[in-house]
């Protein structure tokens, strides 16, 4: 079957990607290190259960599409102009209406009654709850949950010192699913390098060590290796420990967290640690000096437990099978609230069906809203509704994520048919006050969907202005201003 995204189908996507929510950033935050998503991500098997792992991530080519490409049917640019009474309707609606702070408001309530929403917590399963009560009051339908296998990690006290040449405390934060050290700690002498080649070259010199990697910065899609697979790396060599530079071009001495994945039997503590104190460590070794760090790490690893996604939907009156997705992650990790990364994308993706049923919008699809959990640990919801929905892969017209910040919007990044693609720059055209008209091609960032890009189905993005999504001590909400809140959502209709 070729899959044409429907021009309701298209309208109703955009909508609910594009107008609810400006993103000031104003004030000290811990970014929880998810990404700016200028990357693809790939998803490859690495168990025996078919449980999948995030092990490698690319940088994106997306361009701007040129409207010259693009000739549309007959009477379809005139179909879809038609629709921009609607469409002013919503974001009046949401920018200075009845529903104008909402989301901020609803995303407060969130983040400040439940904190950090870690897989294996009560925190984030009481959050579910919640979202499911909310769902159930705002009258939508098929409200359910989906059980999900996820880890179950604990962080427990950690600390670094630096003790040659001189006594420092370092600054880090231990990466997901990492091991721990002995109660007394590991104290070994640092060898710094670049590069994962560098690492090779100078292999002989790292065993017994704890290897800091302090590559330069690139891009996230670039340096977002060292992260994930430092750890096995630095193991391979001998290195009883390794630091990973914080994956940021911008540090106010604040690590990142973020998931690794062991890829050896041997496996190694690994931590973050801030730009500052790599850069240094890192001109101490030039210099001749020995460096010696003592790094202690309670973290443990536990069995598996459940979490679930949560599924709302509003039912299409006249093709009900035939669905459009929206989505964000709703869990975040341990030491934020998770404001940026996602509740602002997954509040959006929510209240985007909020605001259908509140304006009485009836679409002809059914309009689903999934709340991945598990998404930091390594896309387990994500991977887990593509199981067990995959089989259905022709009822999906079109899916969308938000999980690439909050920033201004400037369009949507999507992948889809040459002839979907020419109907979505067209329907962005609708935007235009809000400046929220660009199309970029492919689909960059939605990892939680990525899947579904290779079994044909249309997916995407907001396409954001770039903000200094990793510069934030916290991902706390005061970053986003409710003013800005309000833009966003109507795109997420």
């Amino acid at each position: 079957m070729r899959r044409r995204a429907s021009l309701r189908t298209l309208l109703a996507a955009c909508l609910a990607v594009h107008v609810g929510c400006y993103v000031v950033e104003r004030g000290d935050t811990r970014v929880n290190n998810h990404v700016l998503r200028e990357q693809n991500l790939v998803l490859e098997e690495r168990a025996e259960n078919s449980v999948h792992s995030l092990i490698k991530v690319t940088e994106s080519t997306s361009t701007t599409i040129p409207a010259p490409q693009c000739v549309l049917p007959p009477g379809m640019a005139e179909e879809i102009q038609g629709y921009q009474e609607v469409v002013d309707r919503v974001i009046d609606y949401v920018t200075t209406g009845d529903f104008k702070g909402q989301v901020y408001s609803h995303l407060a309530n969130l983040v400040d009654t439940f904190g950090p929403r870690m897989t294996g917590t009560g925190e984030l399963e009481a959050a579910i709850d919640w979202m499911v009560e909310q769902s159930i009051a705002e009258n939508l339908d098929n409200v359910h949950t989906e059980d999900v296998q996820v880890p179950h990690w604990v962080r427990n006290n950690e600390s670094a010192w630096m003790t040659l040449p001189r006594l420092k405390q370092l600054h880090i934060m231990g990466l997901g699913s990492s091991v721990g050290t002995p109660p007394q700690g590991i104290t070994a002498d640092v060898l710094v390098v670049k590069s994962f080649d560098e690492l090779k070259k100078q292999g002989l010199k790292a065993a017994g060590k704890i290897v800091v990697f302090n590559p330069t910065w690139e891009s996230y899609g670039v340096t977002v290796q060292y992260r994930s697979q430092g750890a096995s790396e630095a193991a391979k060599v001998g290195a009883v420990a390794a630091l990973v530079v914080s994956i940021t071009p911008f540090s106010i001495a604040s690590p990142h967290t973020g998931q690794q994945y062991y890829s050896v039997e041997n496996k190694i503590p690994v931590a973050s640690v801030t730009l500052e104190d790599a850069a240094m460590m890192e001109r101490m070794q030039a210099r001749g000096q020995n460096i010696t760090v003592k790094l202690i790490m309670g973290a443990k690893n536990y069995p598996d437990t459940i979490s679930r996604n949560t599924v709302a939907e509003i039912l299409g009156t006249h093709q009900p099978k035939e669905t459009v997705l929206v989505s964000g992650h709703l869990d975040s990790w341990d030491v934020t609230q998770g404001a940026m990364d996602d509740g602002g994308g997954m509040m959006m993706s929510w209240a985007a069906l909020v605001v259908m049923r509140k304006l009485n919008i009836r679409p002809r699809r059914t309009v689903r809203a999934v709340l991945w959990t598990g998404e930091e640990q390594g896309l387990h919801g994500g991977i887990e509704y593509f199981k067990r929905h995959q089989h259905d892969h022709e009822q999906f017209q079109l899916i969308m994520e938000s999980d690439s910040g909050t920033f201004t919007p400037q369009g949507i990044s999507f992948s889809g048919t040459p002839e979907a693609t020419c109907i979505m720059e067209e329907v962005l055209k609708l935007f235009h006050r809000i400046n929220a008209t660009q199309l970029t091609n492919p689909m960059t960032g939605g990892p939680d969907i990525a899947v579904w890009e290779k079994l044909g189905v249309p997916t995407g993005e907001r396409h954001l202005a770039r903000g200094l999504y990793y510069s934030y001590l916290t991902n706390l909400l005061h970053i986003l201003n409710e003013l800005f809140f309000y833009v966003f959502l109507a795109l997420h209709y």
